[in-house]
């Protein structure tokens, strides 16, 4: 019998809103303690991060200035911003209660915890310099949960289905990062490479921040067991986007997410072969693209691969959700 649509996507946001809090608890304990220790502006080393999370705007409207503190407040706790981690356990826990009767029992408890330690939070963890225990706590808490759903959740729909958002959301967070980080206002021009003159200095801020990179997806000490050629860029690039290995790839990701499509596909057979051909499509690109086409604007770029997982986002939105 298929799964309720609501159902569904209740269970498809839950694994996304999780995943989402992870992420921004990594990249925001990473980047908060990398400003402390640069003397470079923090405007400069928020920027990225700011971009993933809509810009400095509503930021700037919010605090009236961008700093240390006003991003950390907006990323971890602001109730205001979407995209922050008190906002995502907030989003994941509504759409787990709707389904307290489809998940185990202990799912729901670590959701529920997680929102009542974490989303009543306020500028008093600054105060006490609790930012990193915070972020600790949040990043625990959907792993936890993600551990409890692997343990437990029957390898059904419900688990295809939470899977699914899990895989797309991290598949698009790494996409976003490196987008960023590449598009950052004198690192580079579409390829990354060693500052013009090769200043020492300028070259260790580079290195600097392509190594928040890899510690905001969890990726520094895999990346050194895998790579012996030093900090550079494009191998890193080439190994959050194309290792099909590591778990929080872009090809791992992607890899991921059409095993949990073909696992609702194979339940509904014909249902929406559409959609399995997108998720497919991103699959083969990740595994024949070569990093300087990615990186030198070739094909696919970027901004393709993560135009094609939007594009799968909207048609699982399409095809399971808008209809009855």
């Amino acid at each position: 019998m298929l799964l309720l649509s609501r159902l569904a996507e209740n269970l498809y946001w839950t694994g996304r809103y999780m995943e989402r809090a992870e992420n921004t608890a990594r990249l925001l304990s990473v980047n908060y303690y990398a400003t402390l220790e640069s003397a470079t502006r923090a405007r400069d080393h928020w920027r990225p991060l700011l971009d993933l999370t809509g810009g400095e705007t509503a930021l700037r409207e919010r605090y009236g200035r961008i700093d240390a503190r006003s991003v950390s407040a907006w990323l971890a706790f602001d109730r205001d911003n979407p995209a922050s981690i008190a906002s995502s356990l907030a989003r994941a826990r509504e759409n787990a209660r709707g389904l307290r009767d489809r998940i185990p029992s202990e799912m729901w408890e670590a959701v529920n915890r997680a929102y009542l330690n974490l989303c009543f939070e306020t500028g008093a963890v600054l105060d006490r310099d609790g930012l990193f225990e915070y972020c600790v706590a949040a990043r625990d808490a959907s792993q936890f949960f993600f551990g409890i759903a692997f343990a437990t959740l029957p390898r059904d729909e419900g688990w295809a289905f939470m899977r699914t958002g899990q895989m797309l959301e991290r598949a698009d967070n790494v996409l976003r990062v490196l987008q960023a980080r590449l598009e950052q206002s004198g690192e580079v021009q579409g390829v990354p490479a060693a500052p013009a003159g090769n200043d020492p200095a300028a070259r260790m801020v580079v290195e600097q921040r392509w190594v928040n990179v890899l510690k905001g997806a969890s990726a520094f000490e895999a990346y050194r067991k895998c790579e012996h050629a030093g900090l550079e860029p494009r191998r890193i690039a080439a190994f959050l986007l194309l290792d099909d290995a590591f778990p929080r790839s872009v090809r791992y990701s992607a890899e991921n997410l059409h095993d949990a499509l073909g696992q609702i596909e194979r339940r509904h057979p014909g249902a929406h072969p559409e959609l399995l051909r997108l998720s497919r499509w991103l699959v083969a690109r990740l595994q024949y693209a070569a990093i300087d086409d990615i990186l030198e604007g070739g094909s696919p770029s970027l901004d393709e691969l993560l135009t094609e997982v939007n594009r799968v986002g909207a048609a699982i939105n399409a095809a399971y959700f808008e209809e009855e």
